[in-house]
């Protein structure tokens, strides 16, 4: 699929300069460090040196004080606390978080997380009965509840009291909990809004600790759940999350808890993980728990307290994410030829499909899937519990959440943001759904929008990378949304030795004209382009640096995104 190439022109030249000489850094790097949103030494000094006196105070949000204050009571009056979560792996790693700190040292809690196919994404009738009937007079949510309207005033009703920690949208009315902590609310003002659910879950703790004296260094030893959080739900590394991710990832790389440690020898890596690494390795894991059955065996993992119960859950872990990959592919199959087979559905701007037997676990996997195919804002729809319930997934600078909420009138329950959302609808709207979905996106959406974009950072000669270089460039890790790992861009490229590696794979030495230096490169994916590539044409080409480490031996290779050819 052809990609647009968006070059970053935000940069300043002023700026620039000043980070040069400050720095003693290249023109380049002075270049892509301004392009982070740093001008000057201090504020280098502080994205590259990140510490944990940099986290905000956690009273800076609206309602800490009523929901810290509330926690600190129940456990000085004996109170049984519900710790409540959702399945994935947000949820799960928020709730492990909240209940593993606390349980060190007050026993009478307990952690539940909803059944997605009996009870549904988010805080359920079946979660607050089961509250009231077994004496829990606190709940706390993690990672839902902002939309919990209806449920909490239930448990308002049975003598329950709610603290709502969520990171979510909220709707226009607020749920009437005790506290209600969720940074994007309209009228909180804390400085940083992009905190995942286990994130907010966090600075609860954090609040607690500061007001309770406890030691912050115990509540630190969770970082590494809150790393897998970051990671996995695709929040912004930037601030105060780029921080908690820093600290996370350095004990997840050094001294894991034996659950995640389970899970990083599953992934057989030999090198540091990294946010891209969970991503692709972890997340898939926890998520299958909660996908194909009841998430509540990832908690448990999660909380493992010695590596035998760990190796023994990750298994079991392991073994549920077979299965999710094979009702995965299986699916992802369907939905194509589905696309495929239909002229409408081929030439349409947006995918809306349903089908009453696929497994409600993998949808929003099948929605990425059919994204990286056709390229389009795209709802799976299946039926759970005599309702359809879909998952929706979005383009880049598409507003899902927003197209979605123009349909309310056809749905029954829908949350989430603009590139993730879930609804719940009856069988008899779904063709109403479909028709008034689609045209909403037709309406919206650009023609720029349904074309995958490419961002490159700056364009760079090969001379001008080095081992230096790479060095100062690996340090703005960790590398997600809105930190990218900077594109880089170079043209006059030849390429000598080439390779098609298992018919879909490009590899290759490139080199530029008017220099002598050649680095290894591989295009994954790029395999089409083996015949332009191998006669010699001259072409521009997309890539990140990369360090390979081949049995000890760690050289500089290149990662080719895109190819063009030279007109």
């Amino acid at each position: 699929m052809q990609k647009r190439w968006i070059f970053n022109e935000d940069f300043d030249g002023d700026a620039i300069n000043t980070l040069q000489q400050e720095l003693n850094v290249s023109h380049t790097l002075a270049k892509l460090i301004n392009q982070k949103g740093i001008s000057s030494f201090n504020e280098a000094k502080s994205f590259f040196r990140p510490t944990l006196d940099q986290l905000h105070d956690p009273f800076l949000m609206k309602d800490m004080d009523r929901a810290v204050n509330r926690l600190t009571e129940a456990i000085a009056n004996e109170e049984s606390i519900l710790v409540y979560g959702d399945y994935d792996v947000d949820g799960t790693t928020a709730v492990a978080t909240f209940y593993g700190f606390l349980s060190k040292f007050y026993q009478k809690l307990e952690y539940y997380i909803p059944d997605r196919y009996k009870e549904g994404y988010g805080v359920s009738e079946d979660g607050i009965r089961y509250a009231s009937q077994n004496g829990y007079s606190l709940i706390v949510t993690l990672d839902c509840g902002i939309k919990a309207l209806e449920k909490v005033d239930l448990a308002n009703e049975l003598g329950i009291d709610v603290i709502i920690c969520d990171h979510h949208t909220p709707g226009e009315e607020t749920p009437n909990a005790y506290a209600v902590l969720d940074p994007k609310q309209v009228d909180c003002n804390y400085p940083y809004k992009e905190l995942s659910g286990c994130g907010v879950g966090f600075k609860l703790l954090h609040g607690f600790c500061l007001q309770s004296g406890f030691e912050i260094e115990e509540l630190y030893q969770f970082l590494d759940l809150m790393a897998v959080s970051i990671a996995s739900d695709i929040v912004p590394i930037t601030g105060e999350n780029r921080v908690l991710a820093y600290f996370g990832l350095k004990k997840l790389n050094q001294s894991p808890r034996p659950g995640l440690k389970a899970l990083i020898d599953l992934c057989k890596g030999n090198r540091d993980l990294t946010i891209s690494g969970i991503v692709f390795g972890i997340g898939p894991r926890i998520n299958a728990a909660g996908r194909m059955d009841h998430a509540g065996s990832a908690v448990a993992l999660l909380l493992a307290k010695d590596e035998e119960e760990a190796n023994l859950l990750a298994d079991m872990v392991n073994t549920k994410n077979d299965v999710r990959r094979d009702f995965d592919n299986t699916i992802t199959e369907e939905a194509i030829q589905m696309i495929t087979t239909n002229d409408s559905l081929t030439h349409a701007k947006a995918t809306v499909l349903y089908k009453e037997d696929w497994h409600k676990g993998v949808i929003g996997i099948v929605a990425s899937r059919c994204i990286e195919k056709f390229y389009r804002p795209t709802v799976i729809l299946t039926e759970s519990n005599d309702k359809v319930t879909g998952s929706a997934r979005s383009v880049d600078g598409f507003d899902v959440y927003a197209a979605i909420s123009e349909c309310s009138d056809l749905l029954e329950q829908f949350g989430g943001h603009m590139y993730a959302a879930g609804v719940t609808m009856s069988v008899d709207n779904v063709a109403a759904f479909q028709k008034k979905f689609q045209e909403v996106v037709a309406r919206q959406i650009t023609d720029e929008q349904l074309i995958p974009s490419l961002y490159i950072d700056t364009v760079i000669r090969l001379e001008e990378i080095d081992r230096k270089f790479f060095n100062v460039v690996n340090q703005m890790a960790p590398f997600g949304p809105q930190n990218m790992q900077p594109v880089f861009m170079t043209e006059q490229i030849q390429a000598t030795n080439v390779k098609l590696l298992k018919e879909q794979h490009l590899k290759f030495t490139a080199k530029q004209e008017g220099t002598n230096v050649a680095y290894d490169a591989i295009g994954f994916g790029l395999g089409e382009y083996y015949d332009l590539v191998n006669c010699g044409l001259k072409f521009q080409m997309a890539f990140t640096v990369e360090e390979n480490d081949f049995r000890g031996h760690k050289t500089l290779q290149l990662f080719v995104k895109d190819i063009k050819f030279d007109d």
